[in-house]
């Protein structure tokens, strides 16, 4: 995505204006040019005083970042400053000088880049640098320069981690918004926080920098890796998608693109079936192509890649389709095809455009509504994708500011006819998907980017379909779905402008039809009219302009039309009125809720108030003075003449009356508030009405009005506060709770307009309209974006009066209720729970009310908890007010009555919840209120984001936004400041309130819990480091040895450790100080008296808490050591000036004393570790410690495994032991845990470098050439050659990597030392460490390995298990570390497991042996052999014992013992698996097994067996023609194995291994006899093998039974196809294929028909085509119909599939056309009917144009004369074989019906004429009459929707005959 697209973090992109406008004069004055400021601060009231504010802040942060890196320090002081760093770019943009923004980059990269560096520091510092990246136009490539190395080893360390499947290493994948601002939250849903996204996004934002020659040396290094068959293709693919460089200046291409791009896109032409990685080639190209338009030429591959976009979208294509898989998972992600298309356009040749109208014509009927499936989601995207991606090519070549990077050459620039090419072919599509099933949102956001494109085009037709849809009733899902795309394409209609100039003509028609869409009783329709109406009202002033008419003779045609038509606007507001009149009174409260007291609106009806008022403040907004009265005056008597409930229906009035008073206070407040003051005093005169509990309906809803009226411009309430401040005096005390806290909104509303600083009008012009027409005149400004540099807002900043008045309301109402609250809380007075609750809503509602004149609480800070040699100060923002502080600060006043109030609650009446609710409510804003919430805040960033988003032109970009939206944004910025509380320091106030907060958390009601417990979390996020204050006295609840905790204040502590989904979990900070104290606490809460077993919400909460950890916790880092390089930058931005930091440098000793501290940091850090190991192993060994918190320790331990680090002692000896331990989960973490540990283990391997060509004695080759080379031929497998005696095996170069040496060398090539120089094998237990003894002792114990056999060969989940991969990395480990010193133990319990067939004993064993192949890599030949020995006969005996439920694993065994080994070291075991596959001794189940076993060994081997191969296919061939099925099922699926290395991909040597073509061959020759027969074949073979030689047809049948098996299985499975292999079997499939779908034919039939459907699939190279039409043809004159028919679905498909090749090539579109037509001349009814059919489809998908001579030749046929029919004899039987005569002619009629038929949604001009030429034949003899009839009914059920459209394209006369066809009663005959 773009930048612009993220709200989020993005500041807004550039505006426009004038660079020499005198906003930019200031910074020459300060000394440095900021690079890029967030506008929106220049235009806030007090922009003046930002400069210097952000200057100061940039200079801390520079200075004390600088010092914490030469200190050091990187936590806390560096995490700390490169978080306000962070900060600042969010407030300020990037404010900051070239030179400082490089060396930010610079020092962060550093940081970035260090390896030890722990995981969740690293996110931070990448996020921060991703940043600083984003806009690369800001720092040019000259700039700056990055090393992609770096980025490489990390993407490596991380994302390939060697020891994070052994749990050595933990990454975090979830979501973590704890350590993110509010503004990010919006970006983690577009990068999921997840460290693989972080990467990536940080490899994409330095890719621009790297430098030229990184190209050359990446191909170098990954070349490598790209073995198809490996999965390192998958890892070299990934790199290149992500690290290439692609915009290079062209000068520098030959470094660039050149150097690799002819080889992938060679790779990527050549493959066929999809593999995983073809989609990031995808991703790649199409990244490559926006970076370089223009210079590169992509004509030769369009019809591939257009090709292959349209079969990824897996359209149900044909009659009988069978999908493969993997091209539903593997299919390309659209977004990156619509990029790469966008790219391709424009330019010299048309191509790319004609390819577009090809693919949308193909799959245009798709859109239409009535079809649905899988694949709707994708065509959809597509819609949406495209014009969004076109119009943001527009904007980049015409609008946007040029920069450093390359330009599109004016040659390629797309012209505007290839924008009205585009948008025609669009178009149709996107009307059609207006009603899609899946909703009209992606049609919409098309249209809206169609129309800033073409209006002309686009807008005409969807009016069109609007207005009848306004109209219609019967519909509603009709008028929502065209309403929002109107909504879409607004803008572009109001303003009109030269290509449309009638747009805005259509405004006022739709207002006045859209008003009845106020529906009360359709809830959706009613939001979409309110969308509809606010939208537009937004874009244009409702001002009367048709007396201009008589004053000005200037205007053109439209404007005069637009003067008059503006009288109606009065009308208009009015009516939208009487209709939100209507819709209030059917909502207000009926009776029975009434009664029910419900407090709230049901969603749905606060819905409604939201898009009512909101519309309703729109129009009053935008209109002119005269018809705003009347407006006023309407609402006014709506109001006053009735009384309404307070719950809804008053609430929307007083909404609506709010809206009028904030447009024009002054006319308004002085109608509305002396009423209202009027009923008030009266009702309130007799004092019986304060006591009264059920107050008069008119009093209550007189103050509702009031209380809303209020919120407007403070300086308009002044004149009226004697009587405001006189009603409150009456009513705060009422003691009907209602009333207090109507009365109460009233105080709270009148504090916040005289105190808050905010805009007082969003007109969409600046002053209004209230100008004479003769000076101004509004039709000009429909439509019109407003003007950031002359925005005019009007702001509301708090004068003097006012804040004397706020000041007055406080002492008034805030001080009495302090007063008595306080004697009440001393004990001094007694006072009601009612009376407690109403004094604390005042309090409440003053405080946020005043939040932002109330300084914030002041006290002295607590220091202690974190020691740190950079300050750590609070960031002070000035946010418009200077604080009075002759004042008492009402804050701290309230604050300390409320904690004197608090703990007399507790103490003496803890039940009254209702008034801990509004304290623990206080308390939360106290601590952080200062003028607004951040919930709210979120949700208008959300909301300003969606309107932005839906009213943008994105065509022209720079902000051009209308006014309101800008004025909304400046706004937010405002906001977005008071809400910053970065880094806030922890007083002592905070201190004591945090802890109530935790007393409330853990009191007696689970209501007060929950809430105290949302507010103690927020304010722990708040305050820097204050966690490490609180946790102890949290885990304080959690200790066995206390007596006085309750089971309440044991859950409420629980939950405090747990968190919230969003905020800190204090369980699992991520320091070493915090975890030594949670994690060892809740393993022994297992002993407290409060905890017990039986509350399941108790187990609930532990096993959340045990989850939450495992999820969220991560490696914590133990060295946290600061390279040099970093300390350089550090000293270089500590001195930068403009602003400098005023630091002095740092001395030596200081310098001196931050290394030392720092080493000391980490030596505490170590201590800190193995302290916790230590603990946690106390707590798990303390008796009677229930079971539960036992298996939480030892979890809790298993993370604390590392790669840096060997656990101590006493924990290996733990989970050794812990191998045999009772319970399952115990015994399951301790394998993990233990083969980690054995990794931890392990003795380093010496490496050597080799010279490939010179063990190969061949030269180097000149050019790339992949596959079997004589430079790696040494590495195959070859059986003259095998090491069988030590020498032989020690002078060999084993390399065990299987992908080495394919693709080309490695630049450097290692392999393994020589044994000799290998750690040493067979030692003693006096050579090994301790750690090793500990192992050593327990497996040369015969007793404990017996009990770890017995174990594991248990049943766990029965039917469920698998082979275990964390037990195989056990015992490969075991074997790795210590050869083959516990073999002589294990071979009792091998040998004994072996013989025995049950299934889980034959998994333990398979388990072990393959641990035991594997980790005998590096022992010696002596030994090896010695293994083989034992392994060999227990290998035999395994297979011959092998089951159903066990073949699985063996299979795995295998496959696991020869991944990654060098094949000449395995000699024994292709040997042993080659000896006899299909014996046939132990039955065709155990020959389908040890077939499947060794295609597990030879699959992993890839291509270093060739001899292997050749061996096993000359062994399989002659028994091809087996007679078991599940025999066949396997040889087919090994064949693919076999031949899988047989691949034409690009610069390929032919292989060594077995070749397609020869076998086929020999294949073909025993064929023979099936293929010269004509009569059909039956499968006539019994089951079972007859005595005696059976003749070759039935021999031909049997091998062509596992022939299709094969074909089968490699569809989906090789690289690429051999289509010219398979076409020969082709005419022998299309005569066995059965022609209906019936599931009871025999196996041979039906694999025939899903053979064909899947090779019709597949990917056709263009040379091949010719190939194929060949045989279709040469079917298509075969004898049996069966092939006829059959050779029509093929083609189906096969076109379809292959659409843009085929269509490349005019023969091959020739010879279809031909052949198709020629079959409808079939003699055979159903090839006729099948080749209509076909025909029909290849129409409707453009691959066949209806042309004249088509139509004349149907029409001949048609004409053909019938025979006269012969009188019978009524006994014989009439002929079956029709006359040639008929066949012609009823061919004419399907021919005719296939035209019909292929226009379904829509009637082109020559359909009229043959729909007549159709009714003729109406009355001809059978099949002609059916075939008409089916024609008709079929026409007429796909047109009917459309049907008053259709009509206009017949002539009257057509229309009778028409009618009288579809209705006559011939149809019903």
């Amino acid at each position: 995505m773009e930048p612009e697209d993220r709200p989020g973090g993005g500041e807004p992109p550039e505006p426009g204006g004038d660079p020499d406008s005198a906003t930019n004069l200031g910074p020459c004055s300060r000394g440095f040019v900021p690079q890029k400021e967030i506008v929106y601060n220049k235009l806030l009231p007090y922009a003046e005083r930002l400069d210097d504010e952000s200057d100061l802040l940039l200079a801390q942060i520079k200075g004390n970042l600088g010092r914490a890196v030469q200190l050091q320090e990187l936590w806390p002081g560096g995490l700390f400053w490169t978080r306000k760093l962070s900060t600042y770019i969010r407030l300020y943009g990037r404010k900051f000088s070239k030179e400082d923004h490089v060396l930010f980059i610079k020092l962060l990269y550093e940081l970035v880049s260090i390896p030890k560096l722990e995981i969740s520091m690293m996110q931070g510092f990448a996020r921060l640098l991703i940043n600083l990246l984003k806009k690369k136009e800001l720092l040019s490539r000259d700039d700056l320069e990055l090393p992609w190395r770096p980025l490489y080893d990390m993407v490596e360390r991380i994302l390939y981690s060697k020891t994070e499947h052994l749990g050595l290493n933990w990454f975090p994948n979830s979501s973590r918004p704890g350590l993110s601002s509010p503004k990010t939250i919006v970006l983690n849903v577009l990068h999921r926080c997840s460290v693989e996204n972080v990467l990536k996004t940080l490899v994409k934002s330095c890719r621009p920098y790297f430098p030229e020659d990184a190209t050359a040396e990446m191909l170098e290094e990954w070349r490598p890796l790209m073995c198809p068959f490996d999965v390192t293709m998958q890892k070299a693919i990934t790199y290149f998608e992500i690290f290439l460089p692609t915009s290079l200046p062209p000068e520098l291409h030959h470094k660039g693109f050149k150097l690799w791009f002819d080889e992938l896109i060679g790779l990527w032409v050549s493959v066929q079936n999809l593999p995983q990685w073809e989609g990031q080639l995808v991703n790649l190209f199409a990244r490559l192509a926006t970076d370089n338009i223009g210079y590169i030429d992509w004509d030769p591959y369009v019809p591939k890649i257009f090709t292959r976009i349209l079969r990824s979208l897996n359209l149900p294509v044909g009659s009988n389709q069978v999908l493969v898989p993997r091209f539903l998972t593997n299919a390309y992600d659209i977004g990156h095809a619509v990029v790469w298309i966008t790219a391709m356009m424009g330019g010299p040749s048309k191509l790319v455009q004609k390819h577009l109208t090809g693919l949308f014509n193909s799959i245009a009927s798709f859109y239409h509504p009535s079809n649905n499936g899988r694949w709707l989601n994708k065509l959809m995207k597509l819609l949406q994708r495209l014009p969004n991606s076109v119009v943001r090519r527009l904007h980049r070549e015409r609008y946007k500011k040029a920069s450093w990077l390359t330009p599109v050459p004016d040659s390629h620039k797309l012209t505007d006819q290839d924008v009205t090419d585009f948008v025609q072919c669009i178009i149709q599509p996107v009307l059609l998907a207006m009603f899609s099933k899946t909703g009209s949102l992606e049609a919409a956001q098309a249209l809206q980017n169609l129309a800033l494109m073409r209006p002309e085009l686009v807008i005409p037709p969807v009016l069109e379909r609007t207005y009848p849809a306004l109209e219609t009733l019967t519909e509603p899902h009709q008028l929502t779905a065209t309403l929002s795309c109107v909504i879409g394409v607004a803008r572009s209609l109001v303003s009109g402008g030269k290509w449309f100039p009638e747009g805005p003509t259509h405004m006022l028609p739709l207002l006045m039809r859209a008003l009845p869409g106020v529906d009360p009783n359709d809830f959706s329709k009613c939001m979409i009219t309110f969308q509809f109406i606010a939208t537009f009202s937004t874009l244009v002033p409702l001002v009367d302009c048709s007396s201009v008419l008589q004053e000005r003779n200037d205007l053109t045609e439209v404007e005069k039309e637009l003067c008059s038509a503006t009288a109606e606007f009065e009308d208009f507001v009015l009516q939208f009125m009487d209709r939100c009149f209507g819709l209030i009174e059917s909502s207000t409260l009926e009776q029975t809720r009434e009664e029910t007291e419900t407090e709230k609106m049901t969603h749905l009806e606060s819905l409604v108030e939201l898009g009512l008022s909101s519309t309703f403040s729109t129009i009053l907004t935008q209109c002119s003075n005269e018809i705003f009265k009347v407006a006023l005056q309407k609402v006014f008597n709506f109001a006053v003449s009735n009384i309404f409930e307070t719950r809804v229906a008053g609430r929307m009035v007083a909404d609506m009356c709010r809206a009028a008073v904030k447009c024009c206070p002054e006319e308004s407040l002085k109608i509305f508030v002396p009423h209202c003051c009027s009923v008030i005093t009266q009702l309130t005169i007799n004092d019986d009405v304060l006591n009264e509990e059920e107050l008069d309906k008119e009093l209550l809803w007189n103050l509702q009005l009031l209380s809303e009226i209020t919120r407007v411009d403070g300086k308009k309430l002044l004149p009226y506060k004697e009587e405001l401040v006189k009603i409150l005096h009456r009513t705060l005390h009422l003691t009907c709770k209602q009333g207090y806290t109507l009365s109460c909104n009233l105080l709270h509303h009148l504090l916040r307009s005289t105190t808050l600083i905010y805009p007082t009008e969003y007109c969409s012009v600046p002053g209004g309209f209230n100008k004479p027409p003769s000076e101004y005149f509004p039709i000009k400004d429909w439509g019109k974006p407003g003007d950031l540099w002359n925005l005019g807002i009007q702001w509301h900043v708090p004068s003097h009066e006012e804040i004397t008045f706020a000041y007055y309301l406080l002492d008034s109402f805030l001080q009495p209720e302090l007063i008595k609250l306080q004697l009440y809380a001393n004990g001094e007075v007694e006072m009601s729970r009612d009376d407690v609750q109403q004094r604390l809503t005042i309090v409440h509602n003053c405080l946020i009310g005043s939040g932002n004149l109330l300084p914030p609480l002041k006290g002295e800070q607590i220091t202690h908890l974190v020691p740190s040699m950079v300050s750590l100060e609070e960031t002070k923002l000035y946010t418009g007010l200077d604080y009075d502080f002759s004042r008492e600060n009402h804050r701290e006043a309230i604050a300390k009555v409320i904690r004197k109030l608090l703990h007399h609650i507790l103490d003496n009446s803890e039940d009254d919840t209702k008034s801990l609710f509004l304290i623990i409510k206080i308390i939360g804003d106290l601590l952080q209120f200062q003028g607004s919430h951040k919930h709210e805040f979120d949700s208008r960033w959300k909301s300003f984001n969606l309107v932005k988003k839906s009213m943008e032109n994105r065509l022209q970009g720079k902000k051009q936004h209308i006014r309101a939206l800008l004025i909304d944004r400046v706004m937010l910025q405002h906001e977005l400041r008071t809400l910053t509380v970065e880094g806030c320091e922890y007083k002592k106030v905070h201190q004591d309130m945090i802890r109530d907060l935790l007393r409330l958390s853990t009191s007696s009601y689970g209501q007060v819990r929950n809430k105290a417990q949302q507010t103690f979390f927020t304010a722990l996020g708040t305050y820097t480091f204050c966690c490490r204050d609180i946790i102890p006295l949290v885990l304080e609840f959690l200790q066995p040895d206390r007596q006085d905790v309750t089971q309440q204040q044991f859950k409420g502590a629980l939950y405090c450790l747990l968190g919230n989904h969003s905020g800190v979990c204090l369980a699992n900070l991520h320091d070493w100080d915090c975890i030594v104290q949670t994690w060892p606490a809740i393993v022994s809460s297992g002993l407290s008296k409060a905890m017990s077993l039986e509350k399941p919400s108790i187990v609930r909460l532990f096993d959340d808490l045990a989850e939450k950890i495992h999820r969220q916790y991560e490696t914590i880092g133990l060295d946290f050591t600061v390279p040099q390089t970093c300390v350089a930058i550090g000293v270089l931005i500590q001195q930068s000036k403009y602003p400098s930091a005023n630091q002095p440098l740092l001395s030596p000793e200081e310098i001196q004393l931050g290394i030392q501290r720092q080493q000391e940091k980490n030596a505490e850090a170590l201590q800190n570790y193995e302290n916790l190991v230590h603990t946690l192993l106390d707590c798990v060994d303390q008796r009677n410690l229930p079971w539960k918190f036992e298996h939480i320790g030892i979890g809790f331990l298993s993370l604390l495994l590392r790669d840096d680090r060997v656990l101590p002692l006493r924990a290996i000896k733990f989970f050794v032991q812990s191998l045999n331990h009772d319970a399952i989960v115990v015994r399951k973490m301790a394998i993990s845990a233990v083969a980690g540990i054995l990794k931890q283990l392990k003795r380093a391997h010496k490496k050597l470098s080799i010279c490939p060509y010179e063990i190969s004695t061949t030269p180097k080759p000149s050019c790339i050439l992949a596959g079997d080379r004589p430079d790696n031929q040494w590495m195959h497998y070859d059986s003259k050659n095998i090491p069988r005696t030590k020498t032989e095996w020690e002078s060999s170069c084993f390399v065990e990597k299987t992908h080495w040496g394919y693709y080309t060398w490695p630049q450097n090539m290692v392999v393994y030392a020589p044994v000799e120089e290998q750690p040493k094998l067979g030692r003693s237990r006096e050579d090994m460490t301790e750690a090793e003894q500990i192992i050593f002792d327990h497996f040369s114990n015969p007793k404990f390995v017996e009990q770890l056999i017995n174990f594991l060969s248990l049943e766990d989940r029965k039917g469920k298990d698998k082979f275990n991969p964390r037990r195989f990395c056990l015992f490969k480990g075991v074997f790795r570390n210590f050869d083959d010193a516990f073999l002589p133990v294990l071979k009792p319990h091998l040998e004994r497991l072996v013989s025995d067939s049950h299934e889980s004993t034959q998994r333990c064993v398979a388990e072990i042996i393959a641990g035991l192949i594997r980790g005998s890599k590096h022992w010696t030949f002596e030994k090896v052999e010695r293994l083989w020995e034992l392994l060999c006969p227990l290998l035999r005996t395994a297979l011959c014992n092998i089951t159903v439920e066990t073949y699985n694993d063996w299979g795995t065994c295998i496959a696991t013992s020869c991944e990654s080994r060098d094949p000449r070291k395995l000699h024994w075991l292709f040997e042993l698996l080659l000896e006899s596959p299909l014996s046939g001794e132990g039955g065709s189940f155990v020959d389908a097994c040890r077939l499947y076993v060794l295609q597990g060994g030879l699959a992993q081997q890839e291509w270093r067996v060739p001899e292997l191969l050749h061996r096993l296919l000359k062994y399989l061939e002659p028994k091809l023609t087996q007679v078991y099925k599940n025999v066949r099922e396997r040889i087919g699926s090994v064949l693919t194995y076999i031949f899988m290395i047989d691949v034409s991909l690009p610069n390929t040597a032919p292989t060594k291994s077995p070749r397609v073509p020869e076998f086929t061959a020999r294949i073909l020759e025993k064929l023979k006899p099936l293929m010269e027969v004509d009569e059909e074949i039956q499968n006539h073979v019994m089951e079972e093998n007859g005595v005696g030689e059976e003749d070759e047809r039935t021999q031909g049948i049997k091998l062509l039974k596992t022939i299709l098996k094969w074909l089968m299985a490699s569809a989906g499975r090789s690289f690429s196809t051999a289509v010219t292999e398979q076409l020969q079997l082709l005419p022998l499939f299309f005569k066995i294929a059965p022609v209906e779908n019936d599931n009871s034919y025999d196996e041979l039939k039906r694999d025939a028909k899903l053979c064909l459907s899947l090779m019709s699939q597949g990917l056709l190279y263009p040379q091949q085509v010719p190939l194929v039409l060949q045989v279709l043809k040469q079917t298509a004159r075969s004898s049996s119909w069966h092939a006829r028919y059959t050779v029509l679905t093929y083609l189906q498909t096969m076109v379809f599939y292959n659409l843009f090749t085929f269509l490349n090539n005019e023969e091959a579109v020739k010879d279809i056309r031909w052949l198709v037509i020629s079959l409808l001349e079939d003699e055979q009814l159903e090839v006729r009917e099948m080749a209509a059919t076909t025909l029909s489809g290849l129409l409707q998908c453009n691959f066949l144009t209806m042309d004249g001579p088509m139509q004349i030749h149907f029409e001949q046929l048609c004409k053909t004369k019938l025979p006269k029919k012969r009188k019978r004899d009524p006994g014989t039987v009439g002929d079956t074989i029709p006359s040639a005569e008929l066949v012609n002619r009823h061919a004419g009629v399907l021919g005719i019906g296939a035209c019909i038929l292929s226009s379904p949604y829509d009637v082109p001009t020559w359909m009229p004429q043959l729909l007549m030429n159709l009714s003729a034949h109406l009355n001809d003899p059978q099949p002609i009459e059916m075939t008409v009839k089916k024609t008709l009914s079929n026409f007429r059920r796909t047109h009917h929707d459309n049907w008053q459209e259709h009509k206009q394209q017949f002539t009257d006369d057509q229309l009778l005959v028409l009618t009288d066809l579809l209705v006559s009663p011939c149809y019903y005959a």
